[in-house]
């Protein structure tokens, strides 16, 4: 039989002829106050052995002991072996247990028992003097415990090695100090869970939140609660006495909020051994700590507070003994041995513990009494007895169940498992409050010890695994509970990062009005403190020094919540402003980046600086999850690793102009990226529109409004005419607005409009225009249809569709168009329309209607070249005279010419500069016109009409020579096509 196997069934062995060993030789008690390292010595004595057993008071301290130990020497050669859990890995050298899972006989050359005291305790004292008495490891045995166990321990066991462990720190008294004056890193002591709640709901309130400790907590949720301490997410713990025994706490101050507790058996004052475990939590290593008291308990007498310094305690004189030659004939016979009384001064036979208690009543039931007439199901019932009982009930509701469980292993062999999965059913489910929840963590406990118990279900892999998941789920939910109900996130980032010693008393209004002791001393807004101008005075000046070190605290308690605020309540004004709940608390100022702007946290000089970099960090991510939402497709496109070469250039610069470019200003660049690098800029959200390489997206008011605050900031443009006043019309759906030429430009092009003399229009509605201008350069006369802006397939004319969609009256679509860069010419409105009724007597198709509708003069006004040319060209300005000449003897007004459009080639950009020649560039545009009048037209401006194609119009040059087309192109493709099916 291997050790685990032997461990496994002691407890339950009958060992009535084991003779009682009264000798310590080869035994050594390693004594001391807490804070002496005993534990870390016996691990170091283990491991020095090839094997050895430890046993531990609590099923949360074997588990961190195990876990230590396998760190140590390797996962596979550790057990844990408790009531609810075993991990027995076949080949391990060491086993962690607590002390009731012990084996009763060992062959390891190592044994040690930890917080040996506890053989006074009434309820579990008579497990730990067994194994004092009876356990031994073959080379070395450790107890540790306190110094109050030496007189009892060489009493008992003469020939007892006894070695002395001192503290490693001092341990002070403090005083009486109110729970709202408590340093950082405090334990709170109380002994009932109410009392726990309400002083852990008041450091909540005080001072942000408090981890919560009691014995009824499993040991998954007080880990959990314990590293929440631990890392600092709370500055507090409250506790009940489950603290004094096998926590590890960074603990400075222990403060005692009652001093009495029930002990199972009655209400009693705490002793002076019990006081020092607990006061000795405070101070860990070489760090002395202190203790106290606070709420409503007394102050420690003089004498007290002596001996808990000088950890001077009433030695233990007594064990609990409870025999362990148990007679299973029957069960009388082994109730009767169960009240045998030790025969060796310093033991007392042990009050009834919970399995005694049990099988009492038990021994009463009348079917309990037939099925126990063998020493088999004696010997098994009493097994059975030992289940602990988790839930804290009455004897008899605990004695129905292991009534349960014993019925079912005589009758069956194996506890029925339909019936503990209805009774698992019932806990799985992680609803309700603090006190629900742990009443399911209880119960489920007990189907745990079940489940792990050897021999008692047949599909016990199954359930072991089951309870585990279950306790977990519900541990978990426990600890979210406690969280939620006892720590304030929004304030709990203060525990953790920010460091206070003293609390003074302060009163802030909700519109930020400070009053220390009745008195008003100032405002604060955000981080910044604004004296009042009445604390004026020696006494007003007492006071607002008051507030000052006040001050302090409550920066602190603002920056954690502001820390722990979700970036919905935060926001960024017009003026770079940043606002926290409505408070100014930053503002936005220039950076290396555009889109990356610096933050000026608007803070008082008295802000400690930890203080400020927690609310500037805030603050920054804040501002950057703002820009990178808002202006997604810029901040994606700046931080693109997949463009490169010319493409990434332009992908700089418009990011650098924050998603807006005139192509003219980057034609070169464009002109040379080819089509694969165009389609990854596309795939950016970027247009290659006609007149500008932009984004879409970002035409709309909220990206239109923020790129305007950041171009602002870079270029110190708040004071600029103009900032704040474009979004409007964007934000109201406008397509145009007439322009204010004393706004700074650069505020149009930033929220979507291009500014274009009289009237700025919306980038993409220009891109609209440029569809309908297109088709009527690419047309070629005798081809139909004819567009509708369509006039001799080099020129253009303008249409109803183009005032509409620029939202723009006749007389303000010349200045738009020569903004855009196109050049007119005019042709009288006579040669206009026969020119166009010529192309539809040809069969052009067009639909168009009637000429006189397209070029009605109420659409289109006189161009300022039109009254140049009929100044500057005789021929025409004679005919003009005369058919003004005509109109005013019918008297009639004369129509108004009508303009052609075309793009300004680089002769006309070369001619209409101001030093290429007297009259500018509307001169140097008229001649370029045709020789023989207005326009480009001869015999009195009316068009010559040619059926050749693209020179039809009067047009003598000489046609072009097109450029090549590039074969990869679309283009290029759609041709071969086109002239394969005309094959």
């Amino acid at each position: 039989m291997n050790r685990l196997t032997e461990i496994s069934a002691s407890h339950s062995a009958h060992s009535a002829s084991s003779p009682l060993i009264l000798s310590g030789r080869g035994v050594t008690a390693v004594l001391g106050p807490t804070n002496t390292g005993k534990t870390h010595y016996a691990l170091e004595r283990m491991v020095a052995h090839k094997s050895g057993v430890i046993g531990l008071p609590l099923r949360l301290l074997a588990r961190e002991v195990y876990q230590r130990l396998v760190l140590r020497v390797g996962e596979g050669a550790v057990a844990l072996v408790t009531g609810e859990e075993k991990i027995s890995p076949k080949n391990a050298r060491y086993t962690v247990c607590t002390v009731e899972a012990m084996p009763r006989q060992t062959s390891a050359e190592f044994v040690a028992i930890d917080e040996v005291q506890l053989a006074s305790d009434l309820e579990r004292g008579h497990v730990f003097t067994d194994r004092l008495l009876h356990l031994r490891g073959t080379q070395e045995t450790l107890f540790l415990g306190s110094d109050i166990m030496r007189n009892v321990l060489s009493k008992l066991l003469p020939g007892i090695h006894i070695m002395e462990r001192p503290r490693l720190s001092k341990l002070e008294y403090a005083g009486s100090k109110k729970i709202s004056r408590l340093k950082r890193r405090s334990a709170v002591v109380a002994f009932s869970a109410e009392e726990v709640y309400a002083v852990a709901e008041f450091i909540r309130r005080q001072k942000g939140g408090a981890a919560v400790v009691l014995g009824a907590l499993s040991p998954r949720t007080r880990n959990a609660q314990v590293e929440l301490y631990q890392n600092g997410d709370v500055d507090y713990l409250v506790a009940t006495d489950a603290i004094g025994m096998g926590l590890n706490l960074d603990v400075e101050h222990v403060a005692f909020a009652q001093d009495h507790k029930f002990d199972g058996f009655q209400y009693r004052p705490l002793n002076i051994a019990e006081l020092g475990q607990i006061a000795g939590r405070a101070g860990r290593h070489v760090q002395d700590g202190t203790f106290g008291v606070t709420g409503y308990a007394a102050p420690f007498s003089d004498e007290t507070i002596e001996r808990l310094e000088a950890h001077v305690f009433e030695p233990v004189k007594i064990l609990q003994w409870r025999s362990k030659n148990f007679d299973f004939s029957s069960l009388q016979a082994l109730k009767m041995s169960l009240e045998k009384v030790p025969k060796v001064d310093g033991l007392t036979k042990a009050v009834p513990a919970v399995d005694q208690r049990a099988l009492e009543f038990l021994s009463r039931d009348d079917e309990i009494i037939a099925l126990t007439e063998n020493a088999e199901n004696v010997e098994q019932l009493w097994d059975i007895c030992a289940l602990p009982d988790y839930r804290r009930i009455a004897p008899a509701q605990h004695a129905e169940l292991i009534a349960v469980l014993f019925k079912d292993l005589v009758h069956k062999g194996a506890v029925n498992e339909d019936y503990i999965a209805r009774q698992i059913k019932l806990l799985d489910k992680t609803d309700g409050e603090i006190d629900t929840l742990s009443a399911r963590i209880a119960q489920i406990r007990t189907w745990t010890y079940v489940a792990n118990h050897p021999g008692w279900l047949t599909n016990f892999n199954h359930w072991q695994e089951k309870t585990r998941e279950i306790e977990n789920n519900l541990s978990d939910a426990l600890h979210e509970r406690l969280t939620k109900r006892f720590v304030d996130r929004r304030t709990s980032v203060l525990m953790r990062r920010l460091r206070e010693k003293t609390m003074l008393e302060a009163e802030i209004s909700v519109n930020g009005d400070m009053f220390v002791e009745g008195h008003l001393v100032g405002q604060l807004t955000g981080f910044r403190f604004v004296p009042d101008s009445s604390a004026e005075g020696l006494d007003a000046k007492a006071v607002t020094g008051a507030a000052q070190k006040a001050l302090a605290i409550e920066f602190e308690a603002r920056a954690a919540r502001l820390h722990a605020s979700g970036n919905s309540d935060f926001a960024i004004g017009s003026d770079g402003t940043i606002r926290w709940m409505g408070e100014p608390v930053g503002k936005l100022t220039s950076g290396d980046n555009v889109l990356r702007p610096n933050v000026l946290l608007l803070a008082d000089d008295q802000v400690a600086e930890n203080v400020r970099e927690l609310v500037t960090a805030r603050i920054e991510r804040f501002v950057n999850h703002h820009i990178t939402t808002i202006l997604k497709p810029l901040d994606e496109l700046s931080r693109a690793e997949d463009i490169d070469g010319l493409g990434r250039g332009l992908a700089f610069q418009l990011v650098e102009s924050l998603g807006v470019l005139f192509r003219r200003d980057v034609h070169e660049t464009v002109k040379s990226i080819d089509q694969t690098a165009r389609g990854v800029l596309r795939r950016y959200g970027i247009r290659f529109g006609a007149y500008h390489i932009f984004m879409p997206a970002l035409l709309k008011p909220a990206p239109a409004e923020l790129v305007t605050l950041l171009w602002a900031i870079k270029n110190d443009g708040f004071d600029k005419p103009g900032y704040g006043e474009i979004i409007p019309a964007l934000a109201a759906g406008r397509t145009s607005l007439p322009t204010e030429q004393s706004f700074e430009r650069e505020f149009y092009r930033l929220a979507g409009f291009r500014f274009l003399g009289k009237r700025a229009v919306r980038i993409d509605i220009l891109e609209r225009l440029a569809d309908l201008i297109r088709p009527a350069l690419s047309w070629n006369p005798g081809d139909a249809p004819r567009p509708e802006a369509g006039y001799d397939g080099k020129s253009f004319i303008s249409t109803p569709a183009m005032l509409s969609i620029l939202g723009a009256t006749a007389e303000d679509i010349e200045e738009i168009l020569k903004g855009l860069g196109y050049r007119s010419e005019a042709v009288s409105a006579d040669a206009a329309k026969a020119h166009l009724d010529g192309l539809a007597g040809e069969g052009d198709g067009s639909d168009n209607g009637p000429v006189v509708e397209v070029v009605s003069s109420k659409q289109i006004a006189k161009s300022d070249e039109a009254e140049d040319a009929s100044s500057s060209d005789g021929e025409s300005s004679d005919d003009t005279s005369a058919e003004k000449a005509d109109a005013s003897a019918d008297g009639e007004e004369a129509p108004k010419p009508v303009l052609l459009w075309r793009p300004m080639g680089r002769s006309d950009r070369n001619r209409a500069r101001p030093n290429q020649g007297k009259g500018g560039a509307n001169n140097s545009g008229n001649r370029n016109r045709g020789k023989s009048g207005k326009g480009s037209f001869k015999d009195g401006g009316k068009p010559r009409h040619n059926n050749k194609g693209k020179n039809a119009g009067g047009n003598n040059r000489p046609p072009r020579k097109d450029k090549p087309m590039d074969p990869d192109s679309p283009f290029a493709k759609l041709a071969a096509l086109k002239d394969q099916m005309n094959k």
